[in-house]
């Protein structure tokens, strides 16, 4: 922490004597990956699979993926505890790749957006302080404003990279940060992630925290049509919409955002991604963070479910991810499984009493 506001100092005095931001975001960026080397040290990062928990955090995190029926796992995750150097800052992000080159895009996000959003951020802490509004330091604002711009600098890095194919490929990308009480949600594409909160009556119950950006939603069929893109089925998959080119059956793309797929970019699919928050109150338990092979066939009430009643907390993701392989081949015989990954982030590190989901504590018998 120490190494992070002196770089915000730095910066600061920096710009007072008139050097360049190109300087200081290129300054920025090495140490934004300088720093999450160190975590990487420190193991206080987690990608794909297993569980994470930082020393005086009060959150743990479990990760799971597992391959589906159609070649190699396109899913990938990470969390970074103590994110930015900061005891009371977690990063969590899922990635779906698409596309042949799907898998190597996912990666490649899940790479470059960590250092990227805590780069922008370190920046906008940095004219914050320039300007003297140090009230407003942990505003949601200055997440927002990191995250569109990472966002944006990461797309065009994608498209500018000779050693990648994203024009038919790309990825959706679900990311969260967790600063203090203050929750930071950015979605692009068809990911999704819901908190477990209680009820009055004691139950815990699902809070949808994500739309799912698919291509027939109105606002997303809208902006897609005007831009000459097609929205529609196959005749073999009702009730599945895809993006097409004007003139040409294809992509097909399954989802309205998503990083790369620069074939459809000027026909309406975009990597802008829906940013919201949310302060996060005694009732929140946990977080669940999936890609859409999860939520085909698993609803937001069986997830809570299913994490909150898995006795070790570091088997609940494993757990969520094998109900839904299971629920796959019940729902959908005919149709090949997909890859299906979760993340599950709890408030508490420890409980002194037991979270119950469906059945509130007056109703268990004794």
């Amino acid at each position: 922490m120490k190494h992070l506001f002196s770089l915000i100092n730095g910066w600061a005095k920096g710009l007072y004597l008139g050097r360049g931001w190109g300087e200081a975001v290129e300054e920025g960026r090495d140490v934004a990956d300088e720093l999450l080397m160190e975590a990487r040290k420190n193991n206080m990062i987690l990608k794909n699979s297993g569980t994470v928990c930082g020393e005086g955090s009060n959150c743990f995190a479990a990760a799971c993926s597992q391959r589906g029926e159609k070649g190699v796992n396109q899913d990938c995750s990470i969390v970074c505890e103590e994110f930015g150097s900061q005891g009371d800052m977690i990063f969590c992000g899922i990635f779906d790749g698409h596309g042949s080159w799907g898998h190597y895009v996912a990666r490649k996000v899940r790479k470059s957006l960590p250092a990227s959003l805590l780069c922008n951020w370190q920046k906008a802490l940095a004219l914050t302080s320039l300007d003297g509004n140090s009230t407003s330091i942990c505003h949601s604002e200055i997440w927002k404003e990191s995250f569109l711009r990472s966002c944006a600098a990461i797309d065009k890095e994608l498209k500018e990279n000779t050693k990648l194919d994203s024009f038919n490929s790309g990825t959706t990308a679900l990311s969260i940060v967790k600063q203090g009480q203050l929750l930071v949600i950015a979605n692009v594409g068809d990911s999704r992630a819901i908190m477990a909160t209680r009820a009055d009556d004691g139950r815990l119950v699902p809070i949808q925290l994500t739309v799912d950006f698919k291509p027939n939603l109105p606002h997303e069929a809208e902006r897609i049509t005007h831009c000459n893109g097609r929205v529609f089925c196959l005749r073999d998959e009702p009730g599945v919409h895809r993006v097409w080119l004007p003139n040409v059956e294809m992509p097909g793309l399954a989802m309205s955002r998503a990083f790369g797929d620069y074939c459809v970019k000027n026909f309406g699919v975009i990597s802008v991604p829906e940013i919201t928050q949310r302060l996060i109150s005694g009732r929140d338990q946990f977080i669940v963070l999936a890609t859409d092979g999860v939520w085909d066939v698993i609803s937001n009430q069986e997830a809570v479910d299913i994490v909150s009643s898995t006795k070790d907390r570091r088997k609940s993701a494993r757990r969520l991810v094998k109900c839904a392989v299971h629920a796959w081949k019940r729902k959908r015989p005919a149709i090949a499984l997909d890859d299906c990954s979760a993340v599950c982030l709890f408030f508490h590190s420890s409980h002194p009493e037991p979270i119950y989901s469906t059945i509130p504590p007056s109703s268990r018998k004794a």
